[in-house]
């Protein structure tokens, strides 16, 4: 018999916003407030800002430090001289106002007013609280936890004791974490001791040691996994 749960916990970013469109617009965007091309840095800055997310994972450097020192590099390798820190608050603020969304977003959460449903992320409150309120769903979110407001991100055991305490959470069987990231909200999911489940519309193989509990590909597969409307 297939288990359901009455506790969601998504992740946000690839999940259920587009980030890659909402970054490529504010990159555009704060690259224009300084009279600058985008497309001469978005290459670059992409590569840079992974790696830096992965340290970030691996609790190598803080967010804070992520935000400024990826456009440090990337104004170190094209010799700009601009200051990072007020570069990086302003691509944020760009950011913030891009709710683009993954497909089937909009309408997954109609059919969920049943069930809990809370937010852990790993960025900046602001851009995440921000893009959340401009959503027809916003308030479905029980809770936003973010890392940054946390101090903690996933796959880290704080983040999810925080929002175990936040919630008043006490059965992990009933609470499934859903994210498109096998090395941050799977593994966090799983080595919480909760239930996961894959996003993967690409259909990526998964070569890792991180095994989640379901994959799906498209995001109304999640209804599945959801306990019913109690009938009265």
């Amino acid at each position: 018999m297939k288990k359901q749960y009455d506790v969601l916990l998504f992740d946000l970013d690839d999940t259920i916003f587009d980030f890659q469109q909402s970054e490529k617009r504010a990159f555009t965007q704060v690259f224009e407030a300084y009279n600058l091309n985008a497309l001469d840095y978005l290459t670059d800055y992409q590569e840079i800002s992974s790696k830096l997310w992965s340290r970030l994972e691996q609790q190598q450097l803080t967010l804070s430090d992520l935000g400024t020192e990826r456009f440090q590099q990337l104004f170190d390798k094209h010799h700009l001289t601009l200051d990072a820190k007020a570069f990086n608050d302003t691509y944020l603020h760009f950011l913030g106002m891009q709710p683009f969304l993954i497909t089937g977003a909009e309408n997954l959460f109609q059919p969920l007013h049943h069930v809990r449903i809370a937010a852990i992320s790993n960025g900046f409150e602001r851009v995440q609280t921000a893009r959340i309120a401009l959503c027809s769903f916003s308030e479905k979110f029980e809770a936003l936890i973010i890392s940054e407001t946390v101090g903690h991100q996933k796959p880290s055991q704080e983040i999810f004791d925080y929002a175990f305490e936040k919630l008043q959470l006490k059965d992990k069987s009933s609470v499934l974490m859903i994210g498109d990231s096998l090395t941050s909200d799977i593994k966090g999911g799983q080595n919480y001791g909760i239930d996961t489940c894959w996003f993967n519309p690409t259909a990526k193989v998964n070569i890792s040691e991180v095994q989640p509990t379901y994959e799906i590909r498209r995001l109304n597969e999640l209804l599945a996994y959801v306990k019913p409307l109690p009938i009265l």
